[in-house]
């Protein structure tokens, strides 16, 4: 960098030149020659990070100042690529042995989604799938050597629960699937570690990414486990589960239910968010740091962050896994990996064996299978309670190694950073004030300039994507991630150089030392993550190591070239220790930020039709211009002018932008090596409601579409021209709307589309029977219902004003959600289930009420003959390729008690 800087002027001697660009009047004193760095060279005076970049002078030049800049930012970029696209060279090897071998996990994988999609309660999910584990399981039963025992349950628990997703729901289940086989020593074993995967897929999905490939690479695992001669000291119990799309139900049947779920003392749960790519630790714990620490000492291949945790665990992402089945009602310790890449295809059509590359099998094979093998020859799984101590902070440097330590060791590092930040401000506070200089306030200034540019970034960049969401032009980077990057970034980046160039030349003026403004802020971005670090520490966060990286590795290379560069100036050999000091939290905060627009890029695409996805996703690319560019504002202030920087920046905006608003970069693509579809959810339903006295007061059908992002339906009308606002579905005053949602997802998704269509032609319709209604002592009614239907129904309970729900049979008032007075209840069973029978218990102020309560059912017909009409696949086919239909028939049917 020393080459971009030229001779400057010499300063003119008395002259005050304080930070704010005003002279004095009168003669000047002689410590206030040292007064806002006038001095050239100080005694004691202030000598940061405008010494660590090469200065002759005050003066660099613009463009070689930039490049350096952007090229130093894209070797760590590429880097950073270089890690996420890494997986490994090729599979293990083909024959039997104590190694992963990933061909033989993919022929599982592809007999699995050969069967099809695999809704719970299918032939395809509960016969099928179930039949193919068992005859596996047998085989790998039969090679196994001496030194184990295999032993196979076929588990179909019924029960039920509430859970607090998605607004709150109340869930029941009927003889849905569980195969678990136990792998334990000859002599049997006290203690189990649990490995869970789940077979079924969502409806018109085969599901290769979710969860087929995690029960193959199970299967794998357990055949070569079978084959180790080396016993082992614990038992592993592997759960192929046959009911997680239904929202967790059959975990929830095997932690609650099944005899060998005592022996579990921590598990391991394998899930997806993406096709294929690395598998994520993103959840560890409650507590138990010896777990991350042992996947941290046995994983080949590690890609772990507390991060990922903390934002999954604060509701974000609208999703949920087994884990928190199995931390909440087995009080296991666990860990959650997941698939994050390429999400765009998850639960969709495409989402098939040949998309998951050999290579990420093989990788979590070889994590997984290590993992449960330290597991189970550890001392500490026989007592886990013993380290239950605190929680963990881990994250893993670019897939090299997992640094990991409790949280309360993290807590003392960041405490004695804040420390050192604070020591070495006061003693720039105390020198400055020996000298008689503004440098206390000059830094309360420079805070505040800071905090202002970062506010109008952001007001600035939110109206772009407003402006643009209005247009109709949102999601335009849906297909093409870059143009996000481009057009938000260059007028984020604009923006940081205007405002601080306007404060350079308005506020500071032209004959203030550029040297010390650098200084200055470079002291601004300490103080202000040294404040962040201090906030995140005091709210207990483990994500505060990320702050912690920013104050710490700026400060210790500033005090460690600090002496050296007062002596021999700015170096080329000082220039790279500098910028190579930055490298390590510009490194690991690029990691993060990519990590993360992996897997919230393709969520924005079914985040509903409320949330602008381009506020949300420019809000993140802000955020992230903010925090790279933070140490490198003081360039701002040493450069001679920043107008082609500008001029270059403006032009890219505007370009970006205009390509942009016409419409250039569409959002979805049908390209089948990278589909990016729009989703879109059809159902052809047939809609009755009954009055009090069981009388059909309004009966219809129609074809219900539903939209699972912002653009709603403005790309398909051209195409079916129908689907238009005149067919928006009103809201009935029925419990949700008077429409058969199959999750209580109607606060995402508010706007959708009703087609009249043909009545339903169902064979089996579903049946709500009142067995008995008698009155209760407490002035409460008691009624008992049964319901019979297809294996996936939906009750909505609507009590009427002045009634409550105090009691049921899935739970007390205090366990039920209700949603704006609606309760929702997700109901689904296996093979051969019998009728659901429920009870409520009613309060009403009224003693001789006319209405006590409205209830619904819906029913679903996601398999098999019933699932699709002749008017649904006509109305599929006139859908444009770049669109997923998953569609389905369904009914609704409302009664008054």
């Amino acid at each position: 960098m020393a080459a971009v800087v030229r001779e400057g002027a010499k300063l003119e001697p008395g002259r005050d030149m304080r930070i704010r660009g005003v002279r004095s009047r009168g003669p000047e004193p002689l410590a206030a020659k040292w007064e806002s760095g006038a001095r050239k060279q100080p005694r004691r005076g202030l000598h940061g990070v405008a010494a660590a970049l090469p200065q002759a002078s005050a003066q660099v030049s613009e463009v070689a100042a930039w490049l350096l800049v952007a090229a130093y930012l894209l070797l760590l970029w590429a880097a950073v690529q270089l890690s996420l696209q890494q997986l490994l060279t090729g599979p293990g090897p083909s024959g039997d042995g104590d190694v992963f071998n990933a061909l033989r996990a993919r022929k599982y994988l592809q007999d699995i989604t050969d069967f099809g999609p695999r809704p719970a309660g299918s032939p395809a999910n509960e016969i099928l799938t179930v039949n193919y584990l068992l005859d596996q399981i047998q085989k790998i039963k039969e090679g196994s050597t001496a030194v184990h025992s295999i032993a196979v349950d076929v588990q179909r628990p019924t029960g039920f629960f509430s859970i607090d997703f998605l607004g709150g729901f109340t869930s029941y289940y009927a003889n849905v699937a569980n195969v678990v086989v136990k792998l334990e020593p000859k002599n049997g074993a006290k203690h189990a570690v649990l490995a869970n995967c789940h077979f079924d897929s969502v409806a018109n999905s085969p599901g290769a990414s979710d969860d087929a490939v995690s029960c193959a690479v199970m299967l794998e695992i357990l055949n070569v486990l079978s084959k180790s001669t080396s016993p082992l000291q614990h038992a592993i119990i592997v759960v192929f589960n046959g009911a997680e799309e239904n929202i967790l139900q059959a975990s929830h049947g095997f932690i609650t239910q099944h005899p060998w779920a005592k022996l579990v003392r921590a598990f391991i749960n394998l899930e997806a968010a993406g096709v294929g790519g690395k598998e994520i630790v993103f959840q560890t714990g409650p507590e138990n740091p010896w777990l991350v620490q042992a996947y941290a000492r046995a994983a080949k291949h590690p890609f772990a962050s507390v991060v990922g945790q903390e934002v999954f665990q604060s509701g974000i992402i609208p999703s949920d896994t087994d884990f928190r089945i199995y931390r909440d009602y087995g009080n296991v310790p666990g860990i959650d990996l997941a698939f994050i890449e390429n999400g765009y295809i998850y639960h969709t059509k495409y989402d098939t064996a040949d998309r998951i590359h050999l290579d990420s099998i093989q990788r979590a094979g070889d994590n997984i299978l290590a993992v449960l093998q330290y597991l189970a020859t550890s001392e500490e799984l026989a007592d886990s309670t013993q380290y239950r101590h605190g929680s963990v902070v881990f994250f893993d440097v670019l897939g090299l190694f997992v640094v990991a330590y409790p949280k309360r060791i993290g807590t003392i590092i960041n405490c004695l950073v804040a420390v050192a930040t604070v020591l070495y401000l006061g003693r720039k506070f105390s020198l400055s004030k020996s000298y008689g200089s503004h440098y206390r306030s000059d830094l309360l200034y420079g805070i505040g300039i800071t905090i202002i540019c970062w506010f109008i970034i952001f007001v600035t960049i939110l109206i772009v994507a407003v402006f643009v969401s209005l247009t109709g032009h949102s999601m335009s980077w849906y297909s093409h991630f870059y143009v996000s990057v481009i057009l938000y970034g260059s007028i984020a980046l604009m923006k940081l150089l205007l405002i601080h160039t306007l404060a350079k030349n308005l506020y500071y003026g032209k004959n203030v030392n550029k040297v010390y403004l650098s200084e200055l802020y470079f002291d601004v971005s300490l103080t202000i993550w040294c404040c962040i670090l201090i906030y995140f520490t005091q709210r207990d966060l483990c994500s505060a190591y990320v702050p912690g990286l920013w104050v710490a590795f700026p400060l210790l290379v500033k005090l460690l070239i600090g002496r050296e560069l007062k002596q021999k100036g700015p170096t080329l050999k000082l220039t790279a220790v500098y910028l190579l000091g930055l490298s390590i939290p510009h490194l690991l905060t690029i990691y993060l930020f990519w990590a993360a627009f992996e897997m919230f890029t393709p969520i924005l695409g079914r985040s509903g039709t409320e949330i602008p996805p381009d506020i949300v996703l420019a809000s993140i690319i802000a955020a992230c211009t903010i925090i790279l560019t933070a140490y490198f504002v003081s360039l701002i202030y040493l450069c001679r002018s920043t107008k082609w920087t500008l001029l270059s920046l403006g032009i890219v905006f505007l370009g970006s932008a205009s390509l942009v608003c016409s419409g250039v970069f569409f959002p979805y693509s049908a390209d089948p090596t990278s589909p990016h579809p729009k989703r879109v959810f059809l159902q052809h339903t047939t809609r009755t409601f009954h009055n009090l006295n069981g009388e059909i007061v309004k009966k219809d059908s129609g074809i219900w579409i539903n939209g699972f992002d912002y653009t709603l339906m403005s790309h398909v009308t051209p195409h079916i021209p129908e689907i238009n606002d005149t067919v928006r579905s009103p809201c009935e005053n029925a419990p949700f709307c008077g429409f058969p949602w199959y999750l209580p997802v109607h606060g995402f998704i508010r706007k959708n589309w009703y087609l009249p269509a043909l009545e339903l032609p169902i064979r089996t319709p579903v049946a709500l029977k009142l067995i008995s209604k008698y009155k209760l002592p407490s002035q409460s009614v008691n009624m008992t219902f049964e319901v019979d239907g297809p294996s996936h129904m939906t009750l909505y309970i609507r009590p009427r004003e002045g009634s409550s729900i105090t009691r049921s049979s899935v739970g007390d008032a205090s366990s039920l959600y209700s949603i704006d007075g609606d309760y929702f209840f997700f109901y689904s069973h296996g093979l051969q289930a019998p009728p659901w029978q429920f009870w409520l218990e009613i309060q009403t102020l009224d003693p001789t009420p006319d209405e006590m309560v409205v209830i619904a059912v819906a029913s679903h017909y996601l398999f098999g003959e019933e699932q699709r009409t002749r008017e649904l696949i006509a109305l599929e086919k006139r859908f444009p390729e770049w669109c997923f239909i998953s569609s389905w028939t369904s009914t609704y049917d409302s009664f008054v008690l």
